[in-house]
């Protein structure tokens, strides 16, 4: 089956698995038939090689993405399908960027990437005790197994418990071609949502990396700007990205979170799924979402029926009681988080039996905290993006998330965090508003909105429901022309 799976894509695209002249390259995703963002694994570039990276060069003329794409997927293997500790990949990529002088990977030369593909190489060797497989149907073998693992994952268990989903549900695994953000130029990987899936509100709402891999988006271990840079260097990049939101839209009837690719300038969406949202936004959304004829009310309903309406409310810190705020950070979420701190995991399991949610702060929103996270009062973390998978499930499950905190240092020996200049102890309180992106001392007084005006026209559907009225369904668009990417 994975034998003709393989044939099938390299029929498609003229590019062989393997091959020294036209490598074909693969990701290989979970294809779960619910959606648990960030719980089930990925691995990109499947099928680099020594002999595919030559063939990558040759294909493209660019030797700065093969060997880029070399030392990435050599980590992911070791990460993903070997188990091994991410930490010493990464610290080497560390100290190469800091022999170099450099920020970030795109900075750094073709020569540099060559010798730390090769040092991974001998890292993974080192590591495993085995040389690093050759043979790319050996790889794809592998990863596809890791893939299918990960579905038994204590992280997959954990978020399965919180959203009441089977465990004998299973995922399929998706093999695609690879496309390349890394590719250099107009290249990137963003996350985008349809609609502002913290506020509801109907525009674009995406996190985008120039010369990046879609993991250096969702996986939380690096502070991922906005939109402004593609749409100072590519605004009709940009522009065919919104353009893509009412299509997706208007063919699945709902909000949608994609993953996209941009290679050279041309849009890639590689995936698509109903948007995870606060439960403002859902109502916000769905409203909305009649009034524009996309859906009917008695779809809204539907949308809108595992929600506690009574407890939809906006809540932010009272800015007129003039509280000082320790430090501004990225808002990834709506409403306000008052607790103790807590360091990690553990120590919010144990403040949380106490009869007190903590604020989990953390170096990295990583999705091993799901259960950490569920627990919590909210996050806030020094690095991720809106986006990143732990964003997108704080949100879910209602928590107030900050993300991007460059003021936060955190020493996990003395347990303590430095906030803005201020010295923390785990256990003091701490007071997150996740609209304005402000971190606060203590307990400051709050302000609280309730979206009466919404909540009164889902009162009037049910009433209409209820009494079987006619007029409760609205014509879905049809899918209109224009770019898909």
């Amino acid at each position: 089956m994975l034998r003709g799976a393989v044939e099938a894509l390299q029929g498609q695209t003229g590019l062989r698995l393997g091959s020294s002249r036209r490598p074909l390259l693969l990701s290989v995703r979970s294809g779960a038939p619910v959606s648990m963002p960030g719980m089930l694994e990925t691995v990109l570039n499947v099928g680099m090689s020594d002999v595919s990276a030559r063939g990558l060069i040759g294909l493209t003329g660019n030797p700065r993405l093969a060997w880029d794409s070399y030392r990435r997927f050599v980590e992911s293997f070791a990460t993903v399908v070997h188990g091994c500790p991410r930490e010493p990949f990464e610290q080497a990529l560390r100290d190469q960027l800091s022999a170099a002088g450099a920020q970030r990977p795109r900075q750094l030369t073709t020569r540099i990437l060559e010798q730390l593909a090769r040092a991974h190489l001998a890292r993974f060797e080192d590591m495993t005790s085995e040389p690093f497989p050759q043979d790319p149907l050996d790889q794809l073998v592998a990863a596809v197994g890791a893939v299918l693992a990960s579905w038994n994952a204590p992280k997959a268990r954990d978020y399965r418990r919180l959203h009441d989903i089977p465990d004998d549900l299973g995922t399929a695994v998706i093999l695609q071609r690879m496309v390349f953000g890394n590719a250099g130029g107009v290249s990137g990987a963003g996350v985008g949502f349809t609609r502002d899936p913290a506020l509801g509100e109907r525009r674009l709402y995406m996190d985008f990396l120039l010369d990046a891999q879609g993991e250096d988006v969702v996986a939380g271990r690096h502070t991922v700007e906005g939109v402004s840079e593609l749409a100072a260097i590519a605004p009709d990049v940009l522009a065919e990205i919104e353009q893509a939101c009412p299509r997706l839209e208007a063919e699945f009837g709902d909000a949608q979170e994609f993953e996209l690719t941009v290679q050279e300038g041309e849009v890639f969406l590689l995936q698509t799924r109903t948007a995870k949202r606060t439960p403002w936004a859902a109502l916000r959304i769905a409203t909305d979402q009649v009034h524009e004829g996309l859906i009917s009310p008695h779809t809204a309903l539907a949308h809108l029926g595992e929600l506690d309406l009574d407890t939809i409310r906006r809540v932010n810190v009272d800015a007129s009681e003039g509280t000082e705020a320790l430090c501004h950070a990225t808002p990834a979420s709506v409403g306000v988080a008052t607790g103790p701190l807590a360091l990690d995991g553990e120590a919010a399991g144990r403040i949380a039996r106490t009869g007190t949610p903590p604020v989990l702060v953390r170096a990295d929103a990583a999705t091993e905290d799901v259960a950490a996270v569920a627990v919590a009062a909210g996050v806030l973390t020094r690095a991720g993006s809106r986006t990143s998978h732990a964003a997108v499930v704080a949100r879910e499950l209602g928590k107030p998330c900050l993300v991007g905190c460059r003021d936060l240092e955190l020493d996990l020996t003395a347990r303590t965090a430095r906030i803005g200049g201020h010295m923390l102890a785990e256990g003091d309180v701490i007071c997150l508003d996740a609209e304005s992106g402000l971190v606060f001392p203590g307990s400051p007084a709050l302000i609280e909105e309730r979206p009466t005006k919404a909540l009164g026209e889902v009162m009037a559907w049910r009433v209409a429901v209820d009494d079987g009225a006619d007029g409760l369904q609205a014509a879905r668009p049809t899918l209109t022309d224009g770019p898909s990417g």
